[in-house]
């Protein structure tokens, strides 16, 4: 096992840093840590929306703090393996949208979509931003687009 992988798996910032090790697949991190946030999303969904909502703004304010450790510890601003902001990107995305498989995969690929596109301000924030704050925020403006489409599809379906 490698140092990063023992880390990973010992400590726990790496661990959710690293969206409970689903950042150390050696391809496409960011795809395994927004599927890792898809169970994450079946447990939330059951919650009312506040809590919900509280419990997604707690995953960010946390996303801050060990991202931004374990990006200062590796040497490496927003390492690909650490895809907590994929995790709370994903959660914000399905917000108040309705339960199904279609949702969550139509979720998933939008996320995805505006996540590795970056178009503006996304790509600004990504590349000005620094530190914890900027590894969550690029994520979460990345989920808005996405969120804010399967909000009208929910309007209009």
């Amino acid at each position: 096992m490698t140092t990063l992988s023992t880390n990973v798996f010992t400590k726990p910032v790496y661990f959710i840093a690293f969206g409970f090790g689903s950042g150390l697949s050696p391809v496409a991190p960011g795809t395994f840590g927004t599927i890792a946030a898809i169970p994450i999303y079946l447990l939330l969904s059951q919650c009312p929306w506040p809590v919900y909502l509280a419990l997604m703004c707690a995953a960010f304010v946390l996303g801050i703090y060990v991202c931004d450790i374990v990006s200062r510890e590796l040497g490496v601003h927003d390492y690909k393996g650490i895809v907590w902001d994929e995790v709370v990107g994903y959660l914000l995305v399905m917000f108040m949208v309705p339960k199904g498989i279609g949702w969550i995969i139509l979720g998933f690929l939008l996320f995805r979509l505006f996540d590795i596109w970056k178009p503006q301000p996304i790509r600004w924030v990504d590349k000005r931003v620094h530190g914890g704050l900027g590894i969550m925020l690029d994520d979460v403006i990345a989920a808005i687009p996405a969120w804010g489409i399967l909000q009208l599809l929910r309007e209009f379906i």
